[in-house]
């Protein structure tokens, strides 16, 4: 019993010592000292979407251009949830042709409307790469979007393209940035 006890105060003791040594090499956190911070705070949002904005929020202060009376997040956040639409609750039928892919995107209620929001406008901007002719057209629940490769004799080209297949198709192109900024600081062009 008492060599028991012994083992238990020499444990609680020690930890002690180990605890008290570990937290003395550790400086407080001061809020806003970034170099306190670093390592130590989680740098991801947790949440995509809102680090999408927190991201444009931050490129905005940075800019003393920025004019906060034409700011508009809630337009980036709607364009997001589209995004999320699509992406996760559109249903896709893909088939080859000539050169690429026909695809089908279709789906009800808020995902139809994302679809026509964020298809059609995305095959203009495919449609001015080089490697893609791209055409939308409307079908019943959605769009039919339609690729070819420009190169539709070279077979490295179509088959990356099929490849890709729609989703991959929708990562295309360098405008997702700018165009997600030019909405956050409520830029009507886009």
């Amino acid at each position: 019993m008492i060599r028991a006890l012994a083992v238990v105060l020499f444990a609680l003791v020690g930890g002690l010592a180990l605890t008290h040594t570990v937290l003395a090499q550790h400086q407080p956190i001061h809020q806003h000292d970034a170099a306190a911070t670093a390592g130590r705070e989680p740098t991801q949002p947790g949440q995509q979407a809102f680090a999408a904005i927190a991201e444009a929020v931050r490129l905005l202060d940075a800019d003393p251009a920025t004019d906060w009376s034409r700011v508009d997040l809630d337009r980036l956040r709607r364009h997001l949830v589209d995004m999320d639409e699509v992406v996760m609750r559109a249903a896709v039928t893909q088939r080859p042709v000539a050169g690429g892919l026909a695809m089908e995107v279709t789906g009800t209620g808020r995902t139809e409307r994302a679809i026509q929001a964020m298809v059609v406008p995305h095959a203009r901007e495919l449609d001015r790469l080089p490697a893609y002719a791209a055409k939308a057209e409307p079908i019943k629940g959605g769009v039919r979007l339609t690729v070819t490769a420009r190169h539709a004799d070279d077979p490295q080209a179509v088959a990356r393209l099929r490849g890709l297949g729609f989703i991959g198709l929708l990562t295309e192109g360098s405008h997702h940035g700018p165009h997600h900024l030019a909405m956050a600081r409520g830029d009507g062009r886009h």
